[in-house]
């Protein structure tokens, strides 16, 4: 491990791991807490068009994906706020749309061989310094939301029929929770891929639930959780020459595993 810290790729990879880890830790509670998991799992997806859109213009690959999942998610907000007998008929379309939009734009770019698992499965020891950057930005401009309208984020995930008769656009929150979770499956793009994200959203997020008794302390316990399971899993990814997204996952749910053993040798439910 220590000779692997020689190298700036490894650097970029343990730093990027913190702060998808950190973005994943705030928002995968948020998508928990107001059962989103589904449709955040359908932005995950619909994100590939947006690849495969920066792809075939040339455009920076996480602008791309960015742009393309928050309209995915403001078009998920709005068909599920409106037609709520029709939520899974709508991300089904919206997920597979936008993946088959993504790799028909990328079979159509001229003399692109795009290798397809770095976008599915994660590459974090392909993060460049710009990448860093960019993922840095997105994290900061999350926590800032978050911490700003905390109050009522907070009162909309667990009694929006209360925060609504105190006055809060519950319709407003509800959406932006799905935007800042599009924006936190982009930066998680590099390091455990499209297909596993929503992995990384909700196991550390699951264990930190049990752990926690506020949002906030859950926030802060799936933060640390996702960032030790991303760094062994990035540590046993490198030294046994493993697939780095695929590997953190399977330490995220070999911990969990452990974790319901745990519980319920203590006799705890």
């Amino acid at each position: 491990m220590l000779e692997a810290l020689n190298y700036t790729f490894f650097q970029n990879a343990l730093l990027a791991g913190v702060l998808v880890s950190i973005a994943s830790g705030i928002i995968g509670s948020l998508i928990v807490v107001n059962r989103m998991v589904f449709l955040a799992g359908g932005i995950a997806h619909t994100s590939y068009g947006g690849i495969g859109i920066a792809i075939y213009f040339g455009l920076p690959i996480f602008l791309g994906a960015s742009v393309f999942s928050i309209g995915a998610a403001l078009l998920m907000a709005y068909l599920t706020l409106y037609q709520r007998d029709r939520i899974d008929t709508f991300i089904g379309l919206v997920w597979a749309c936008g993946m088959a939009l993504g790799i028909i734009l990328v079979d159509l770019t001229p003399g692109y061989n795009v290798d397809l698992m770095s976008y599915l499965f994660g590459s974090i020891l392909a993060v460049s310094s710009d990448d860093l950057i960019y993922m840095g930005l997105l994290l900061a401009f999350i926590v800032a939301i978050v911490v700003f309208f905390y109050r009522d984020i907070l009162a909309v995930s667990y009694d929006s029929e209360y925060a609504s008769l105190r006055g809060i656009n519950v319709r407003f929150f509800y959406t932006l929770i799905l935007v800042l979770s599009a924006l936190t499956v982009v930066i998680a793009i590099k390091v455990v891929g499209l297909i596993l994200v929503i992995a990384l959203l909700t196991i550390p997020i699951y264990i930190a639930e049990k752990l926690s008794n506020s949002l906030y302390g859950m926030m802060i316990i799936s933060a640390v959780l996702s960032s030790i399971f991303t760094l062994v899993g990035l540590y046993i990814s490198y030294s046994f020459n493993l697939t780095s997204g695929a590997t953190i996952i399977v330490v995220s749910a070999m911990s969990l595993f452990m974790f319901i053993i745990y519980k319920k040798f203590k006799g705890e439910s």
